[in-house]
């Protein structure tokens, strides 16, 4: 069982940037992918970002690409999120995500456990 506690949200201008972080309990996390998720309101819940349990391979959605970061510290059983350049459209709740295995996934059904959620709004 793994318990996911986001924190860093808030509401920015855009172009702006925040950090979000993740703090994972159990003494397994550096067995999990970890993803982050976003759902704007009205919209169904997408994929942003993932890392795997190495820290070696990324992805992201082309919607963040060069604008936000996922890294990981397996030490402290945390990821984080650096998200820059800040859109009003990358306004939504963020959700931390963890899937067993160490594979990459962007499928938002592949993920075990979730945290639950920080809001994020960006004003124009």
């Amino acid at each position: 069982q793994v318990q996911l506690v986001e924190s860093g949200g808030g509401l920015v201008q855009a172009g702006g940037s925040l950090r979000l972080s993740c703090a994972a309990s159990g003494r397994t996390f550096n067995t999990y992918t970890m993803g982050w998720f976003r759902q704007a309101p009205g919209k169904a819940r997408e994929f942003v970002t993932a890392i795997t349990w190495s820290g070696r391979s990324t992805g992201y959605a082309d919607s963040v690409r060069g604008r936000f970061t996922i890294s990981r510290d397996n030490a402290k059983n945390t990821v984080h999120l650096q998200m820059n350049s800040l859109k009003p459209e990358d306004t939504a709740i963020y959700y931390c995500a963890a899937k067993g295995g160490p594979d990459y996934s962007d499928y938002r059904g592949g993920y075990d456990y979730w945290g639950q959620g920080t809001q994020i709004t960006v004003s124009s």
